[in-house]
């Protein structure tokens, strides 16, 4: 893939000089601050050293003062309550937080995670079905549910209340709830509005705590449950999300429970990527091949050799998923090519065979064929299900609603969405979208960019500038890991090809003085091994990460590019 290469705009260099002598580091380092808003010692203060005490009120948000009165009720009544959540990483540590929260104050309580294939997404008339058998008089949703309006209904005339914690945009229309916790409802004041779904739910928690009068600490260990969550769902790591990933990283890394602990190595710290690279495949997968109800009994399993046995049954779910995939993957390339659509501005492809499981990963595998809004359709019962992908910068969500004619059901985000709709809707559709797209879609959008943050010649890369560095962890939107150019770099003549089909590339490289030697790997980058091997000197761009062999550790280069 080709990327346009895009350097971030400068911030105004008296803000950068200035950042840099308060700071004492250098003015690179500065750059990188100014660029995510961070001009003065004091906000940098609160982004280096985020505090507990920076996490807003709980009651600030619609409707929580209604959700606590609620469950307290039902918690010193007796009542039986249904924790309810979606299947994949949000919805699951949801559930799990929410479990492990309220079995210090009752055994009346029972979880519910809807089977992908049977209920689809969301809030389901059988799960209501399964509160109604079970006698509970209280449904949590979290997750899910802020589309549910005929659900929620339904779950009242059964004698249901309900208490949604959702962070999908709500519609004009919201179910009939005792309470809806969405900090998106136009009408809600909470100052920050980019939680997940976990996120939520640890703020109901919080609230309750709060109005039992019981301190912080007490609930601080469900922090590791909202760190995954917060690494697996792409939600911004700024704000309110920063605070909760911070402390729920750190605990990950000291006192994590047995459920979490297995799913990270015993012998190195644990980093914002192995949450989102390790653990949340092998969540996930849970959820995607069988059934969604694993990974919430291995999020709430205190007993290490027990989380060990259930780790390892999601492991060889996530094996199977990692080869359904592939496959499908390059079933649907082959469908794309034999059709002729390489050039159209979506793709948009179905397979009534293929895995329903695991056809959002499908879609991120095309994006990186065609970089262009992407639906997978599989077979889902009578109806065609899909997930949808976007390129960065274009709101599929949007894309969709101007579709809705021709679908069933949809929801999402800006970049990933779910839909159904009817057989003989799916060609309608398919030519909707893509006039949409085309009409829409601005031309800078259509290739992929890497944006760049700074100018740093490696001959500048010191442990110092590492180390202040990975104190702007953690990382993910909004604050992404920081991603360099440097020029006029040399290969020191060890450059090779690496992986099963030689498609990565690992070398060492110099700037042309020689001053500084650095070990480097690149991607899927195989292709430029000619490029480096040439002789002549090449510019790149990159991260800087630890290498840990051997017991050692050591500064290498992760190359994004190479021109």
């Amino acid at each position: 893939m080709n990327y346009d290469w895009i350097f971030k705009p400068l911030p105004p260099q008296e803000v950068v000089r200035n950042l840099s002598a308060e700071l004492n580091i250098s003015e690179v380092l500065a750059q990188l601050l100014a660029q995510r808003g961070i001009t003065t010692f004091e906000e940098a203060r609160h982004f280096f050293r985020p505090s507990i005490d920076d996490l807003h009120d709980p009651f600030l948000m619609k409707d929580m003062q209604k959700a606590v009165r609620r469950l307290n009720k039902a918690l010193e009544e007796g009542e039986a309550i249904l924790i309810y959540g979606d299947y994949d990483v949000d919805g699951t540590s949801s559930v799990a937080l929410m479990y492990r929260y309220l079995s210090q104050f009752t055994s009346e309580l029972f979880t519910y995670v809807p089977d992908r294939y049977t209920e689809g997404y969301g809030v389901s008339f059988e799960g209501i079905d399964y509160a109604v058998e079970h006698h509970c008089s209280l449904i949590i949703t979290l997750d899910c549910g802020i589309k549910a309006i005929d659900k929620v209904l339904y779950a009242k005339e059964k004698g249901i209340d309900c208490i949604i914690c959702d962070h999908h945009r709500p519609s004009e229309q919201v179910p009939e709830a005792v309470a809806i916790l969405n900090p998106k409802q136009e009408d809600c004041p909470y100052p920050y509005k980019e939680l997940c779904g976990c996120g939520i739910g640890f703020k109901f928690a919080q609230a309750h705590n709060a109005f039992l009068g019981k301190p912080f600490e007490e609930i601080k260990p469900l922090l590791e449950l909202v760190a995954v969550a917060t690494a697996a769902d792409i939600v911004p790591v700024n704000g309110e999300n920063r605070v909760l990933m911070y402390y729920g990283v750190e605990i990950i890394n000291t006192h994590p429970s047995a459920g979490i602990r297995v799913l990270f190595p015993l012998d190195k710290s644990v980093h914002t990527s192995d949450v989102v690279f390790q653990a949340a495949p092998r969540i996930n997968a849970a959820g995607r091949i069988e059934h969604g109800r694993l990974a919430v009994a291995l999020l709430t399993e205190n007993n290490y050799d027990e989380a060990l046995a259930k780790v390892k049954k999601i492991e060889a779910l996530n094996q199977e998923r990692k080869a359904l995939d592939h496959s499908i993957a390059e079933e649907a390339l082959e469908q794309i090519r034999q059709r002729g659509e390489e050039n159209h501005y979506t793709t948009v492809v179905y397979n009534e065979a293929w895995h329903k499981g695991v056809i959002g990963i499908v879609a991120s595998r095309l994006m990186e064929t065609y970089y262009r809004p992407t639906v997978v359709f599989t077979k889902s019962g009578d109806k065609y299900a899909a997930s949808a992908r976007s390129v960065r910068g274009f709101d599929i969500y949007e894309a969709l609603e101007q579709c809705s004619t021709y679908i069933e059901q949809f929801g999402g985000h800006t970049y990933a969405a779910g839909l159904t709709l009817l057989p003989e809707q799916y060609e309608p559709f398919k030519a909707a979208f893509e006039q949409i797209v085309a009409q829409s879609l601005p031309t800078e959008l259509r290739a992929p960019q890497l944006k760049i943050d700074a100018t740093l010649p490696i001959e500048e890369i010191t442990a110092k500038k590492y180390a202040i560095l990975k104190q702007f962890e953690p990382f993910g939107p909004e604050n992404m890991t920081p991603v360099f150019y440097a020029g006029n770099v040399v290969d020191t003549g060890y450059a090779r090809a690496i992986g099963n089909k030689e498609e990565h590339l690992k070398l060492t490289v110099k700037d042309r003085d020689g001053k500084q030697y650095l070990p480097a790997v690149g991607f899927s980058l195989g292709h430029k091994l000619p490029l480096v091997k040439s002789g002549r000197p090449f510019q790149i761009v990159y991260s800087i990460e630890e290498n840990h062999f051997n017991g050692q550790t050591s500064l290498q280069l992760h190359i994004r590019d190479i021109r």
